[in-house]
């Protein structure tokens, strides 16, 4: 059978194949669409739009949790030919105006808790139309009333049939660390380049599920969630509050799970907490026992070597007796494939979990590229790489300076009206300059050593990957959350560091403190002693010129899309440089 060559035609194919299943739903299923009622749902969405004249070219902006109506919306807009774009919900007032401007839509469906927000952002008056997903709410109409309001007699096949596979599927708007986001503009054969690509590595199908909780403003869970549900088919659970995330796991135990490093330590760091809570000494004893065998079995696979006898008689007793009880407990027994990325994790953290037997394979990409560039192959993990080129088009090569370049299929059209920012972004000859430093093995394995922006060169002209270092205090030290290590232009390093509120609450309880804020743990002089435990483990991984010297706990956690990070949880180390420099300054005094 043909390949489909729009997301389109491929959810119009898809919808077909199983009518009755489930393609979306909440985790309590008081929200289940069928690939019937989803069909439906998008042939009313998209008459309903049409009527308002949206059409091929148009943009229309989406600003909602993660829920099933995002799936109906979104598509349904793809199904004018017009492009949908997702907000993320952190954004503030004057950046949400700014991508309307550059998007030019006049069309947003959003929440009535985001309405507000998006009425201050449309001062110009550009937004001629609001609906709402849960509605009713003043000055917007619901869904629902743009679902019945289409002309009978449009015309939804020749619609949709229209799409070419250069037209522009989404915007991704960057949250750019410098500067006014860049709108990335995605076409409908990027992305179905991209599924190809990665078919090989894990055919997903109608069997399939996941669960959906990173922000569909991301390329990750647009790629991940929402565009593989088109093209395979895939189950989709959506988490409107990513904190539920790992109590959801438990109930849909899906066969594919993605999430960024930040995710995988908090896993680790819960399931250390609970065996060091076992009151049972001989238990205790025997899950540490497991674990570290089949952390040994990932590193030997990792460096190619042979898995000795005893030590494979060994792990399968350990996977019976530990390891399939803990990937079960998590609800991480049925995952064939899982996802790393967005941010190096540390290379322990990653043999922790292949060592439970979670297949994780670290990737790297940009939104620039349709998301994932280079994977590890499941049979052929290597710790402390981001993999191999994924198979088809796609091209990579180091500059001489050690930037890594890509060209192919899945490099985006270029950013939204911006041509001077494309043309910086791809030469001449067609290869995208990625901003990161790499290296490439003999075999292919692509390692990212940092940010080309971002490399700390101390006092002494050492260049240093912060990376690196972060994620070695973020592994030895579960109670952080941000970990930002210092040092350019300074004779040693420093870090300044925030307490996750979650592990706060888990040590409160343990230590019988009756306040559990980050605030007053920050304070507590016991902490400071774990955190400095945390700190001399974590050097112990460090070449000594990138051991960390002092450190600061600042009393409050970072939000995403706050003063110190973007949304997608990326350090913006120059305003935390400028907003902490009384802090920083006192640790090199």
């Amino acid at each position: 059978m043909e390949t489909p060559n729009t997301l389109c035609a491929a959810f119009q194919r898809t919808a077909a194949v199983h009518p009755d299943k489930v393609a979306v739903r909440t985790p309590d299923d008081s929200v289940a669409i069928t690939w019937r009622q989803y069909s439906d749902r998008v042939r009313k969405v998209a008459a309903g739009l049409a009527g308002l004249g949206v059409g091929h070219g148009d943009t229309v902006a989406l600003m909602l949790t993660n829920r099933p109506e995002f799936h109906v919306a979104d598509t349904g807009v793809l199904h004018t030919g017009a492009t949908p774009f997702s907000i993320y919900n952190t954004l503030a007032t004057e950046q949400i105006a700014y991508l309307f401007s550059n998007a030019g839509n006049k069309v947003v469906i959003t929440e009535k808790q985001f309405l507000e927000k998006l009425k201050l952002a449309n001062a110009e008056g550009q937004i001629e139309h609001f609906f709402v997903v849960d509605g009713p709410a003043e000055g917007a109409l619901t869904l629902e009333e743009l679902e019945a309001s289409g002309d009978p007699s449009y015309d939804f096949d020749a619609g949709w049939k229209k799409v070419q596979p250069s037209d522009v599927l989404t915007l991704i708007y960057t949250s750019g660390t410098t500067g006014p986001p860049k709108g990335v503009e995605l076409t409908h054969s990027n992305l179905m380049e991209e599924m190809t690509a990665l078919e090989g590595y894990y055919p997903l199908t109608h069997d399939d599920s996941l669960v959906s909780y990173l922000p569909d403003a991301h390329i990750a869970n647009r790629w991940g969630a929402h565009y593989n549900n088109l093209r395979f088919g895939i189950q989709i659970t959506t988490v409107d509050d990513p904190k539920q995330m790992i109590a959801t796991l438990g109930t849909v135990r899906p066969t594919f799970f993605g999430a960024v490093p930040a995710v995988w330590y908090k896993v680790k760091a819960g399931i250390e907490a609970a065996l060091a809570a076992e009151p049972d000494e001989k238990k205790r004893k025997i899950a540490n026992w497991a674990i570290a065998t089949g952390t040994k079995v990932a590193w030997l696979k990792s460096d190619g070597k042979n898995v000795p006898l005893t030590l494979k008689v060994q792990h399968a007793l350990a996977d019976r007796l530990v390891l399939s009880k803990l990937r079960e407990k998590m609800g991480l027994d049925r995952v064939r494939v899982a996802a790393t990325g967005a941010s190096a994790i540390a290379p322990d953290a990653l043999a922790f979990m292949l060592g439970l037997g979670i297949p994780v394979l670290e990737v790297w990409g940009m939104s620039e590229t349709s998301a994932v560039v280079t994977m590890n192959p499941p049979d052929g993990i290597r710790i402390g790489t981001v993999g191999k080129v994924v198979p088809g088009d796609t091209r990579i090569k180091l500059a001489e300076d050690g930037e890594l370049l890509v060209s192919g299929p899945l490099l985006m059209r270029g950013y939204r009206n911006d041509p001077e920012r494309t043309a910086e972004a791809i030469d001449s000859d067609g290869w995208m300059h990625t901003g990161d430093i790499a290296t490439i093995d003999a075999d292919g394995y692509v390692k990212i050593v940092d940010r080309k922006k971002e490399l700390i060169i101390n006092a002494a002209g050492k260049n240093m990957s912060p990376q690196n270092i972060e994620g070695a205090i973020k592994v030895a030290c579960p109670l952080v959350l941000s970990a930002v290590a210092i040092g350019d232009d300074k004779p040693y390093v420093t870090a300044l560091l925030t307490l996750d509120p979650d592990a706060c609450a888990a040590y409160a309880a343990k230590a019988g403190l009756a306040d559990a804020s980050p605030a007053v743990i920050a304070q507590d002089p016991a902490t400071r002693v774990l955190i400095q435990a945390g700190i001399d483990q974590a050097n112990e991984k460090l070449a000594r010129v990138e051991q960390i010297k002092k450190f600061a706990i600042l009393p409050t956690p970072w939000e995403p899309g706050g003063d110190e990070l973007t949304p997608t949880m990326k350090l913006k180390r120059k305003p935390i440089a400028e907003k902490y420099a009384a802090e920083i300054d006192s640790l090199y005094s």
